[in-house]
């Protein structure tokens, strides 16, 4: 990240701090499992399955060496008998990275399930359209780990998707996460011990309500990233409870999730036409919700080079240094409005295991901010003089009284102020052509 300073010493509070803020020990997830053979039967179910098939999965436990895999058909319904009932497992695969692999479905219905313990993802689904995934638990059992899938649901380039009352546990990425796709609704939902609870990627005409988001290191993301297919506008997230987001980051290395300081509510990050209103977000070590660009995550251009980074796997993002190659991506949010949200804060003295957490007692008096601006602007902010350019305006509205601060993150936080004032503007939405 860009945030580098040297703090003063701070003698004995830093020592106090350090044990009143280390991050606890990683929670587990150990369900009951009593694990039945029925891998080949139900393998020859989805080899044969026909176009507007129903393919009903008995009661049990149920484990399996290699993927599970449906390609091409149409009006097709997968249904166990319930979360708890119908479990399917993936501890030990030996053949394939996801439990679920779906691609080029239409009209596809997958409910009342739970799966485990993949490889890679948990559930996958590519290049569909008409996709409801409803009354699904995707999880990794046992203390959760870096060596955790990266996915628990995972939709990507999908259109007309529908992901409600499903539960994400453990997912070393992203439990719920949607990507590159559009109109897609996200509803009453629960993510939890997963490094980024629920996170919409280059994804447009999204909406997110009703879900409850906690106890992982980052609660909800609103991410745009270069060097992909498509990019996203129109997010609205509302109603949600965004909660006691303070997992340690156990995301793999070099990947975009892992810089999410734990303690971190939203992030708004280099997206366009975001809505964020009507959200109880509360109680987050380093920050309640943020605005930032995707400049904030690069390092230093003056930074001596590294060697050229491995891929990731499992289609993991990772920080690129070279976004300005990609010359159709802007790297900076705009047309934000954060609206009528109850922000509150239990903690009173923030993580200092991340550079936020410091900027904080260096720059805000210790004070947690409950919406934070980095402030890195782009060239053409201004037109017409001092005028904002109005696809750049972040707008912020009748959130009770909060913690603002604007960082100035692009000139060392010279300017960092906590006046909300030239923010308390109107965005007028635009529809896209």
């Amino acid at each position: 990240m860009k945030i580098k300073f040297v703090l003063p010493i701070l003698g004995v509070f830093a020592l106090l701090a350090y044990f009143m803020l280390k991050s606890p020990s990683m929670p587990s997830y150990n369900p009951y499992r009593d694990y039945l053979d029925m891998e080949i039967p139900i393998l020859e179910v989805f080899i044969t399955a026909k176009d507007s098939s129903v393919i009903e999965l008995p009661e049990g436990h149920y484990l399996f060496s290699q993927s599970l895999i449906l390609d091409g058909k149409k009006n097709i319904i997968l249904r166990g008998k319930g979360i708890e009932k119908t479990v399917l497992s993936f501890k030990g695969q030996k053949q394939g990275a996801e439990g679920i692999r779906i691609s080029n479905c239409k009209n596809l219905t997958i409910e009342n399930m739970s799966i485990e313990d993949a490889s890679g993802d948990n559930l996958k689904i590519t290049d569909s359209e008409n996709v409801i995934m409803r009354n699904i638990r995707s999880a990794w059992t046992g203390e959760v780990s870096t060596q955790n899938g990266a996915y628990a649901l995972y939709p990507v380039l999908c259109k007309n998707l529908l992901i409600e009352g499903c539960e994400a546990i453990g997912a070393s990425d992203a439990g719920i996460y949607v990507g590159q796709s559009q109109n897609v609704t996200v509803k009453n939902n629960k993510a939890y011990y997963n490094v980024a609870g629920i996170e919409s990627e280059n994804s447009s005409q999204v909406e997110i309500y009703n879900n409850e988001i906690y106890q992982n290191t980052g609660g909800l993301l609103i991410f745009n990233l270069p060097h992909l297919t498509v990019y996203g506008e129109d997010v609205k997230a509302h109603n949600n409870h965004i909660h006691d987001n303070n997992l340690k980051n156990f995301g793999v290395k070099g990947s975009i999730v892992s810089t999410v300081p734990r303690g971190s509510g939203v992030i708004i990050m280099a997206t366009k036409k975001v809505s964020l209103y009507e959200n109880k977000i509360e109680n987050h070590k380093t920050i309640n919700s943020s605005i930032v660009s995707y400049e904030i995550y690069v390092p230093p251009k003056n930074k001596k080079k590294k060697k050229k980074k491995k891929a990731l796997p499992n289609g993991v993002r990772q920080v690129e240094n070279d976004y300005e190659s990609d010359t159709q991506y802007s790297a900076y949010p705009g047309e934000i409005l954060i609206y009528n949200n109850q922000f509150k804060n239990k903690h009173w003295i923030p993580a200092l295991d991340n550079d936020f957490g410091k900027l904080w007692v260096y720059k805000n008096g210790m004070k947690i901010p409950d919406i934070a601006y980095d402030g890195i602007l782009p060239e053409d902010y201004y037109i017409q003089g001092q005028q904002i350019n109005p696809q750049y305006k972040v707008c912020i509205q009748n959130n009770g009284t909060i913690n603002f601060a604007a960082l100035d993150a692009a000139n060392d936080f010279k300017e960092f102020s906590n006046d909300v004032r030239n923010y308390e503007c109107e965005v007028e939405f635009k529809k896209s052509i």
